[in-house]
């Protein structure tokens, strides 16, 4: 999805957004560490113009720091995405 054209793959991106984001919260209040949305961009690097591919690497930083995902917000994306054409 990360090479996909932003244009279009734009309509799916709140909600994949919104897993990475529960998913890094979970992770900081598991370490006991403060969240906010702000230090979670910071993490991704977000204000890089290649937000698909910062959430990409943000998922693969999650995983493997052992984050859960929302099962049912990733399974929504991804049904999202096959709708639009798109293979995960």
């Amino acid at each position: 999805m990360a090479g996909q054209d932003f244009e279009a793959i734009s309509p799916l991106l709140p909600g994949v957004e919104s897993a990475v984001l529960e998913a890094h919260r979970n992770l900081y209040e598991r370490e006991g560490r403060p969240w906010s949305r702000p230090i979670a961009y910071r993490w991704l690097r977000y204000e890089d113009p290649r937000p698909i591919e910062r959430l990409r690497e943000g998922v693969e930083k999650l995983a493997r720091s052992g984050s859960r995902f929302d099962q049912r917000a990733v399974e929504k994306a991804c049904a999202e995405a096959e709708k639009m054409g798109f293979s995960i």
